[in-house]
């Protein structure tokens, strides 16, 4: 099992950046393949990031891509989201995962494939 706890939110202009962390208990940490999700007010919880267990394979949403990284420290036990060019239409509270699964791929895009969550922590970009 393992528990995690984001950090890192709060606001920014549009054009800024934040960089979230999501520490993470456990000394299996690396064993876990890992994601970001974010809700916005009123909207279902979507993908935003997901990182492979090693850190070597990542995908991002479309609406994110080139201006969002993902990345992990193994030793560590915390995993990032390094958020660039942010638009107003990026506020939400933003949740990091934890997939225990292995069933061969190495990361995951969809909610129900994560079996761990953290409390959220909110973006909010202004205009």
């Amino acid at each position: 099992q393992v528990q995690l706890v984001e950090s890192g939110g709060g606001l920014v202009q549009a054009g800024g950046s934040l960089r979230l962390s999501c520490a993470a208990s456990g000394r299996t940490f690396g064993s876990y393949a890992m994601g970001w999700f974010r809700q916005a007010p009123g909207k279902e919880r979507e993908f935003v990031a997901a990182i492979s267990r090693s850190g070597g394979y990542t995908y991002f949403a479309g609406s994110v891509k080139g201006r969002f990284t993902i990345s992990r420290d193994n030793a560590k036990n915390t995993l990032y989201l390094q958020m660039n060019s942010l638009k107003p239409e990026d506020t939400a509270d933003y949740y990091c995962a934890a997939a225990s699964k292995m069933d061969g791929r190495a990361y995951y895009t969809r909610l129900h494939d994560y079996n761990y969550w953290g409390q959220g922590t909110q973006v909010t970009v202004s205009s």
